[in-house]
């Protein structure tokens, strides 16, 4: 599966795909790969990557256009 908001969130931050991996604890080119769907994203990792920007899940997986924030719990 293609994550488009990724890669866009990603650059909105001005972030490198480098600077990301080291975020979510794995390599650029693991994250690369992730990024452009090779293979499929951790959930893990999407629910670290949610945190790390302050958005949903739905956002991050392009199911939404709000990019409401996580309510800490």
């Amino acid at each position: 599966m293609l994550y488009p908001k990724i890669r866009e969130i990603r650059r909105q931050h001005h972030l490198t795909q480098k600077e990301i991996a080291e975020v979510l604890g794995t390599t650029q080119r693991q994250y690369s790969r992730w990024e452009i769907g090779e293979y499929e994203f951790p959930l893990n990792k999407m629910i670290k990557m949610a945190k790390y920007y302050n958005v949903s899940l739905d956002y991050l997986c392009d199911l939404s256009s709000e990019a409401t924030p996580i309510e800490d719990k």
